[in-house]
């Protein structure tokens, strides 16, 4: 059986390495390539272009990989104090990749930042800074340090696709992040909070496989479950089926 080619939205950052100093360069962490491969997809990696939703005529699923802040002008917003500086260049691609992927029925796995990507790709808005919202120490709990992927509890809906994945008993997953979804957008509904409310997991009700997580599976090598429902939507994709007959 052929493997699925799973699409991953890439970053553009200037990045040091071999004889090369401070270039602007697309790179990914590689536990989101592990985490594809180890499920049983073929890992591709779409750098943040504005041609890169052409590529996913040849994808089986999508992942929206995590990173920077949405910028705040995508809802509408303009941005606080508290905000990354904006990846102009990426937040288009990541919104025209993601749009692309639901125009097309792909199956799609959003991550932190690209959960947040797929709200904003259907209308729907950011808090922009938790602490604002919940207060520090509740927010702390989503965000204890640079690089630090805290525990965090959630709830799965019953019924709901995460928690078909997932099961309905509360679930430890690895978080950092200070942003989160406010207003829903079209098509989407919540079906994991943590216990604090924060939004935990997104579905949209359309046909297709569509779930982000505001999470960070891909820190959690030795549980696979999101990543393998990816591959296993992906594999009963059109163009996967096509492929598989040719």
């Amino acid at each position: 059986m052929t493997r699925p080619l799973i699409g991953l939205t890439a970053y553009v950052e200037r990045a040091s390495y071999w004889v090369v100093s401070d270039e602007e360069s697309v790179l990914l962490p590689r536990g989101y390539l592990d985490m594809v491969s180890a499920a049983g997809g073929v890992p591709l990696l779409l750098p943040p272009t504005a041609d890169a939703p052409d590529a996913l005529a040849a994808c089986d699923g999508l992942l929206i990989t995590g990173g920077p802040d949405v910028g705040a002008a995508h809802y509408g917003q303009s941005p606080g104090t508290q905000v990354d500086d904006p990846r102009i260049e990426r937040d288009a691609s990541d919104l025209a990749v993601t749009r692309r992927a639901l125009e097309l029925g792909l199956p799609v796995l959003g991550v932190c930042r690209g959960h947040q990507v797929l709200n904003v790709a259907l209308g729907g808005s950011l808090h922009q800074h938790l602490p604002e919202v919940v207060g520090a120490e509740t927010a702390a709990a989503h965000s204890a340090g640079e690089g630090v992927y805290a525990p965090v509890e959630i709830a799965p809906e019953p019924g709901s696709r995460i928690a078909a994945v997932l099961g309905t008993d509360p679930v430890t997953v690895r978080c950092h992040h200070h942003q989160a979804i406010d207003r829903l957008g079209s098509g989407l509904r919540v079906t994991a909070r943590a216990a604090n409310g924060v939004v935990e997991a997104v579905e949209y009700d359309g046909d297709a496989w569509v779930l982000g997580v505001q999470s960070h599976p891909e820190r959690s090598p030795d549980d696979l479950r999101l990543a393998m429902a990816l591959v296993a939507a992906a594999r009963g994709s059109r163009t996967a089926v096509v492929r598989e007959a040719s």
